[in-house]
């Protein structure tokens, strides 16, 4: 069996997601990768030949949270590290308008799903030899401020942050490591948008500054590459001139 460590990102199909994905393969990774849409995963596992293998799953859908787990240890036989990337938003109405499936379906994606990835990757962790792996949670900048009408994703990456901790604890005695990356304006599908500005606070529409997708995923495989005797509890990785620090 390869000694190379196993990670699962998901997520994995575009964005942060395939980036780190992508970059944790060139560092000598095996990757499993997870998202909805098979095609674009395929397109991830295309990038790092032999060493990424492509698990569609909907990580809101219990059965197949268990089934990604299920193949990733009859195929592998351990798991190193999970980051817990996939996440999705609601439709930027105002706050008395969500629709209430809106709002289940980012809780399902965003919290449960990075709660049922963490349930079986600590069963995992707990019963291979050597003992123990990673846990990285994706909080984003909304872990810390919100945008305006976004309250169903900010209300999900703030409670990631109570998942971090309470991963980081429970883990403690079993050698299971839990940090969080939080990143801001990343320049990817998902940030496109804001080449044609983005409503701000104070009501007013700015184009706001972006960074490459690189730089998170350089990040991440600096957190994965950790002994598991030291932990990145919380880093920022963000855009220098985004609109966070201060007042705007």
């Amino acid at each position: 069996m390869s000694t190379a460590k196993i990670a699962l990102v998901t997520g994995a199909g575009s964005g942060i997601g395939r980036a780190s994905a992508v970059a944790l393969a060139k560092a000598g990774w095996r990757v499993a990768l997870a998202g909805r849409r098979p095609e674009e995963l395929e397109a991830t596992a295309a990038q790092a030949p032999g060493a990424m293998l492509a698990v569609p799953t909907d990580v809101a859908d219990p059965e197949q949270v268990a089934a990604l787990f299920a193949r990733i240890q009859g195929e592998f036989g351990r798991l190193d590290l999970v980051f817990n990337n996939a996440g999705t938003g609601a439709p930027p109405v105002p706050l008395e308008d969500l629709d209430l499936a809106a709002w289940k379906r980012v809780v399902d994606i965003n919290l449960t799903g990075a709660f049922l990835c963490t349930q079986h990757a600590f069963r995992i962790m707990k019963a291979q030899d050597p003992m123990g792996g990673r846990i990285i949670n994706n909080g984003s900048i909304s872990a810390h401020s919100p945008r305006p009408r976004s309250v169903a994703y900010t209300a999900t990456k703030h409670a990631i942050t109570g998942l971090t901790r309470s991963t980081s604890l429970d883990g403690r005695a079993y050698d299971i490591a839990c940090g969080q990356i939080d990143i801001g304006n990343a320049a990817t599908e998902m940030t496109a948008r804001m080449a044609k500005g983005v409503p701000q606070a104070d009501g007013t529409m700015a184009v706001e500054p972006t960074m490459d997708v690189q730089a998170v995923a350089d990040a991440v495989v600096y957190m994965a590459g950790l002994p598991l005797s030291a932990n990145v509890q919380f880093m920022t990785v963000m855009a220098t001139k985004m609109p966070f620090v201060g007042r705007g």
